[in-house]
């Protein structure tokens, strides 16, 4: 019987399933995610993804309320949530359990950039860096073949590392005036 803790509680088979299925058929494992994000007051905003909603805001000093999570630390939120769910699922996939499992995504900035001071300095981070704190049985050695395959298999270590097109299209609305 699995226990109600720990990397037992992913659906490895599920997972499983949906590989062989997409192995069987390519084309049934393409898709796409969708997010709306809505202008509120100020800097804040809210997006709905699915059936979620994240708010955002800027700090103070940026003219922001500081009331809800920047967007920049979404960024590394997004990066620290996928690489947890690689490391927990390869450590299903090797029967393997952790006691603890934490990951923490750091990333230096340069407001100069952003507020458009310099030119030569990026308005996004500097570089990223996660570091994992895991409380394992497992070998040194097993937990480095967890670490290149989970750098290997995410969708937002992949997204990150390699540019990834983006464009852009705007759509006026013009207010009807009475």
């Amino acid at each position: 019987m699995e226990s109600l803790d720990g990397c037992c509680t992913l659906d490895i088979d599920t997972f499983r399933s949906t590989r062989d299925a997409v192995e069987k058929a390519p084309e049934a494992g393409k898709g796409s995610f969708e997010t709306v994000t809505e202008w509120q007051s100020g800097a804040q905003a809210v997006t709905r993804a699915r059936s979620f909603t994240i708010e955002t805001d800027e700090p103070t000093p940026l003219g922001g309320k500081d009331q809800h999570v920047d967007p920049m630390e979404l960024l590394l939120a997004a990066l620290g949530s996928c690489l947890t769910i690689g490391w927990v699922t390869q450590a299903r996939l090797r029967g393997i359990e952790y006691r603890k499992l934490v990951i923490k995504v750091q990333a230096p900035f340069d407001l100069r950039g952003y507020l458009a001071l310099d030119p030569s300095v990026r308005p996004g981070f500097g570089g990223l860096r996660y570091t994992v704190d895991v409380d394992t049985d497992a070998e040194a050695a097993t937990l480095e073949e967890i670490r290149i395959a989970v750098e290997r298999t995410s969708p937002m270590f992949d997204n990150i590392l390699r540019p990834t097109p983006v464009e852009g299209m705007v759509e006026r609305r013009a207010s009807v005036s009475a």
